[in-house]
């Protein structure tokens, strides 16, 4: 029982620094469901108040972040509103209407198009859309390291 339990852990881990990558997949919450996992195996005595409020606080922060600095990418390179809904349908989409590059493509597309709607020129609008790819890729630098501090910690609070 003890190896199911630690292949469930490791696996939810897994599939949430994936989700760092890919925003299909439940990120930080897999992440924060393997803790409920590790306590239904094995023991929730090993984690107190601090431990959860420290990880609840990492989850608030990474759901906002992700908003926020792919939002960020968008607005510091000329964007408007449309732009930003454009961008996050583009993410959301793009990986299924495009498996290989979508996950770039769409949110290109999404907020390229956004712009065009919201009726800037093309190169504004192409230039929006390099700001929802380097939004993106700030994003998912952010969300891969604080997910990674998740698991640090949890791995730190069952050592000591």
């Amino acid at each position: 029982m003890d190896i199911l339990g630690w292949i469930l852990v490791i696996l939810l881990f897994v599939v949430g620094m994936a989700g760092a990558i890919y925003p299909i997949l439940p990120g930080a919450l897999a992440i924060y469901a393997a803790f409920f996992v590790y306590g239904w195996f094995f023991s929730f005595s090993e984690f107190g108040w601090v431990f959860w409020t420290v990880q609840t606080l990492i989850v608030v922060v990474l759901f906002i972040a992700d908003y926020a600095v792919s939002a960020w990418g968008v607005k510091r390179f000329g964007g408007s509103k449309a732009s930003i809904v454009g961008s996050t349908i583009g993410l959301i989409f793009g990986p299924f209407v495009i498996p290989a590059f979508g996950l770039i493509i769409g949110p290109f597309a999404g907020a390229v198009i956004g712009e065009l709607i919201a009726g800037a020129n093309i190169e504004k609008s192409i230039k929006v859309g390099f700001g929802s790819v380097v939004g993106l890729f700030t994003s998912v630098v952010v969300k891969f390291l604080l997910q990674l501090a998740m698991i640090v910690l949890f791995v730190l609070w069952l050592i000591f």
